[in-house]
């Protein structure tokens, strides 16, 4: 049914929303300002341009959220040194194996993020998946960020397939737009926020985790 399939990677094949999260509640701390898990959510998704001037807002203004940014940076060591390569973030239940499954088929791989591409090969190197991957999509990487399908359609192009024999795996709402756009199957699996029912209704199936997509491999996937 597909050729290729293409992966979100924050809260999709990594645990980093989360950690990510409570660094920034405990950067507001920092300012005197208690930012909720519910107005922090806001944020999630979101570009990092879009999340940024949401944030400035909570915590009082541009020099608050520089403030609060780095110690965020240094808190989750986001840059790596070459070759550092202790895990920044958990693997999500289920990766490891669909990606050891998807490659045992022959089936084509890549990654399309809102991190940049220096974050993905850090992230996934840590995590012994990166190569898994023959391509990578990164924020750095494209004029506009989800849900504008450019991620999505660059990762296709890198891979050498048509969108519409793509399938996409997604957690977030503009993450699964972005691919709805760019012509892609999506295949959502949530994680800190459940995706509003126009998504629900347009997505190829919803999840619970990467684990519950094994069952399906060898019908989306045939070798």
């Amino acid at each position: 049914m597909f050729t290729a399939a293409i992966f979100d990677m924050d809260g999709l094949l990594i645990d980093s929303e989360r950690p990510i999260m409570a660094a920034w509640i405990a950067a507001a701390r920092t300012l005197d300002v208690e930012l909720s898990h519910a107005q922090y959510l806001q944020c999630v998704g979101l570009a990092m341009g879009e999340s940024k001037q949401i944030l400035a807002t909570l915590l009082g203004g541009v020099a608050a959220y520089q403030h609060a940014a780095a110690q965020v940076t240094a808190a989750l060591q986001l840059e790596r040194l070459a070759g550092d390569v202790r895990p920044l973030f958990p693997i999500k239940p289920g990766a490891a194996e669909l990606l050891t499954a998807l490659r045992g088929r022959g089936t084509r791989c890549a990654v399309a993020s809102s991190s940049t591409r220096g974050q993905i090969a850090a992230c996934l190197g840590s995590l012994d998946v990166l190569h898994h991957f023959e391509a990578f999509a990164g924020g750095d990487e494209v004029a506009r960020a989800k849900p504008d399908p450019a991620l999505y359609r660059l990762a296709a192009e890198r891979l050498g397939v048509d969108p519409a024999d793509c399938v996409a795996f997604e957690d977030s709402e503009n993450g699964a737009k972005a691919a709805l756009a760019a012509g892609m199957r999506v295949v959502v699996v949530p994680d800190l926020k459940h995706p509003p029912e126009a998504i629900v209704a347009q997505a190829f199936h919803v999840l619970d985790s990467l684990h519950d997509a094994m069952p399906h491999v060898p019908r989306w996937f045939p070798s």
